[in-house]
């Protein structure tokens, strides 16, 4: 009974969260639904394969026909732009998370080959980036687990026109974590 609850849940009630989603049961038979994007492994690795293969053939290929001989210049520009990529994808893109899905009052983390049940009681803040390209959010916990103290995924992301809309997903986790945490306190 409860999985159609939650099935009419997310049909009815919650459309933006049938939009692109995994419902999954767990091994407790909870339906689970999918809150990751499912760009995050092109993101994560198949973009700096892009990046880094482009800096590299441009430096084999100017290195062939003596590019770098008469211009050393463009050598430290292709340094620059591999050192440049790889802070950028290590401070935004590869500590995202791998998979995550809403198990209804906790979050199944899978993050590097592991997997932890995160209870929206331990959620201390969500913080929301959707400006940013993969868009973020980030969780802060009260009490660090396996991944540590913060823990990052890239949303999914429905369509709009407007630049500025809030990620629902975002907003749907802050009332969640805010309400677990008065429950809490109560």
């Amino acid at each position: 009974m409860d999985a159609l609850v939650r099935i009419f849940d997310l049909a009815v009630r919650q459309p933006w969260r049938r939009i692109g989603y995994l419902v999954s049961a767990n091994r407790t038979g909870a339906m689970m639904t999918r809150i990751s994007s499912q760009m995050t492994r092109f993101y994560k690795y198949v973009f700096p394969v892009l990046w880094f293969g482009f800096l590299a053939v441009s430096l084999i290929t100017s290195i062939a026909i003596g590019a770098i001989a008469k211009r050393p210049f463009f050598l430290l520009v292709l340094c620059f732009m591999a050192i440049f990529g790889f802070f950028i994808f290590k401070r935004l893109i590869w500590n995202l998370a791998d998979l995550v899905q809403d198990g209804g009052d906790f979050l199944m983390v899978k993050y590097r080959g592991y997997e932890e049940r995160i209870p929206f009681t331990n959620i201390m803040n969500v913080s929301a980036s959707t400006n940013r390209n993969p868009p973020r959010i980030t969780l802060r916990l009260v009490s660090p687990g396996p991944f540590g103290s913060e823990l990052s995924f890239s949303p999914i992301k429905p369509f709009s026109l407007n630049p500025f809309a809030k990620n629902p997903i975002a907003e749907d986790l802050i009332v969640r974590v805010h309400n677990a945490q008065i429950r809490r306190a109560s």
